[in-house]
């Protein structure tokens, strides 16, 4: 898979991954594992990246003595959620086209 389609696959699954509820780093790999591979070395990167763009807020909260940091999904997250959403249907009807199964 190209570099910058998986980025931005690996993007939009975090965060569809709290888009229904906030959550942590452990917490975000477990959910999206069974559809992707992800390690905390290529998380952590994207939810800061996430964060200075703006789809995302932080906050912190004391777990069992040491602060977990939570992220929250913004407007601007969901919205990146609904452009992948319109583009994957463009490259949808690419990918049919490669296949050989255009539909009209």
């Amino acid at each position: 898979m190209q570099t910058q389609l998986k980025r931005g696959l690996i993007e939009v699954c975090v965060l569809a991954a709290i888009r229904k509820q906030d959550s942590y780093g452990y917490q975000i790999i477990k959910d999206i594992t069974p559809y992707l591979s992800i390690s905390e070395s290529t998380l952590y990167p994207i939810l800061k990246r996430l964060e200075s763009n703006g789809s995302l807020t932080v906050y912190s909260i004391e777990h069992n003595g040491r602060l977990r940091k939570y992220y929250q999904i913004t407007q601007a997250g969901l919205g990146k959620i609904e452009d992948f959403k319109e583009e994957w249907n463009k490259l949808q009807r690419a990918y049919n086209f490669i296949a050989g199964e255009e539909i009209a």
